[in-house]
């Protein structure tokens, strides 16, 4: 039986949790020693075989805390998987996050004879069909392909008794729901189900209630909350100022990785395209580009190469890059949810990070909203709010002192006659 470790307990290392020695061994090669609270918590409930439901912020160690109890039951349970089939099934909201989940299990069953598999959009389809004719143990999957293939006959789900929905609050935005309904019938049983996500919607609830059973909630953070380690500012800005101020940031630290963050993916370009042609080392990744294209891109940013990366939302829970020093926010989010899981790209796994908020006076309200959902108060960099701003002109200085305050009880009309009241007649 794995040790059983509360919240409290800070000190513990893997091999205490009752992992495989093949997965103690592979978490020493990749200089993995303690395990984060998350990880402190799900491992040994997924380990004696329960639902779990896992709230945690992004950067937070949410792909092992999953990944290594599902790679010790498959061990455990040896033999080659059959023709088109899995024993475990990964659901993802983007192809770069289903990418990083492969590449950290593939990390971790290097010296097992277990296969992962990854179908995303983007990507040869018939390569895909040809990788999954020959069986895998687990497969890493956006929904939109994974029904692809199973609309084409090449891939069949009864064998999966392990499924995991990670990120599900973004698959729900993305509506995700629809092809969870078309997936699990397809599933084997009995099964266990691990849920793991940022935020915890109403609809997540229902989710959770419709395709788990009985599930131990493990939470380490309340939803909305950014990592701790996360350094936060606002700078209030014109939009047309905002190139500038980028570039003035960018240049206090030229060799720092930093993950730019626009709305749109043509905002992202001509960014991109305006830095590059002033001499930083940038890229952008978004949904005009190709899957080539990203993971080329988000490859030389994680190797140095690029210290720059502009990056649409498609990029907010796919990149686990733990050299990422600043997060800018260029465009504030028009999901205050987004904000948290774009700045929590940086600050990950126990580091150190920082983000950067850009306000426009149209952002004023978005910038509000963040603030209620994370139940604080970003600190001010430079500039002032709009409605500081506007205060603080001289003419409205000058009117307001005029005014002065108003008299109680008069709403304002202290200084307008009152019309003497006529006396009725007797």
């Amino acid at each position: 039986m794995p040790a059983r470790i509360t919240k409290e307990d800070d000190l513990f290392d893997f091999d205490m949790l009752g992992l495989a020695p093949a997965l103690n061994d592979a978490l020493e090669r990749a200089n993995f020693t303690q395990p984060t609270p998350i990880q402190n918590q799900a491992i040994p409930l997924a380990l004696e075989g329960h639902d779990i439901l896992g709230l945690a912020q992004t950067g937070t160690g949410k792909t092992l805390a999953f990944g290594l109890p599902l790679i010790d039951h498959l061990l455990a349970q040896p033999g080659k998987p059959a023709p088109k089939t899995a024993k475990a099934l990964i659901l993802a909201p983007t192809r770069e996050l289903v990418n990083q989940i492969a590449e950290s299990l593939r990390t971790l069953t290097k010296k097992t004879k277990l296969r992962v598999a990854t179908v995303v959009g983007g990507q040869s389809i018939n390569k895909q069909i040809m990788f999954l004719s020959r069986g895998t143990d687990i497969l890493v999957a956006t929904p939109g392909r994974l029904i692809d293939l199973m609309e084409r006959g090449a891939v069949d789900l009864g064998s999966v008794r392990h499924l995991v929905l990670d990120e599900a609050d973004q698959m729900l935005d993305l509506g995700f729901i629809h092809a969870l309904r078309k997936i699990a019938p397809q599933l084997g049983t009995p099964r266990q189900t691990m849920l793991f996500s940022a935020t915890m919607p109403k609809q997540m609830e229902e989710l959770s209630r419709a395709y788990l059973t009985n599930p131990q909630r493990v939470q380490v953070s309340p939803p909305g909350k950014a990592a701790d380690k996360i350094t936060q500012s606002v700078h209030f800005v014109e939009k047309p100022g905002k190139p500038a101020k980028l570039r003035e940031i960018l240049s206090r630290d030229t060799d720092a990785l930093t993950l730019v963050f626009s709305r749109t993916k043509h905002g992202a370009e001509k960014l991109m395209k305006g830095l590059v042609a002033d001499g930083y080392n940038a890229a952008s990744i978004h949904g005009n580009k190709s899957q080539g294209q990203r993971d080329r891109a988000i490859k030389a940013f994680r190797a140095g190469e690029i210290t720059v990366l502009v990056a649409t939302d498609v990029a907010a829970r796919g990149i686990d890059i733990p050299g990422v020093a600043y997060v800018i926010n260029y465009d504030l989010p028009d999901v205050p949810d987004n904000y948290v899981h774009r700045i929590g790209r940086t600050a990950r796994a126990g580091r150190e990070g920082e983000a950067i908020a850009f306000c426009a006076p149209d952002e004023f309200d978005l910038l509000r909203q963040i603030q209620k959902l994370m139940k604080i108060e970003i600190p001010v960099a430079s500039g002032a709010a709009p409605e500081a701003a506007e205060a603080a002109k001289p003419g409205n200085r000058q009117r307001n002192r005029r005014r002065g305050p108003k008299p109680q009880g008069t709403n304002g009309l202290a200084n307008r006659r009152r019309r003497p009241r006529r006396k009725s007649a007797a």
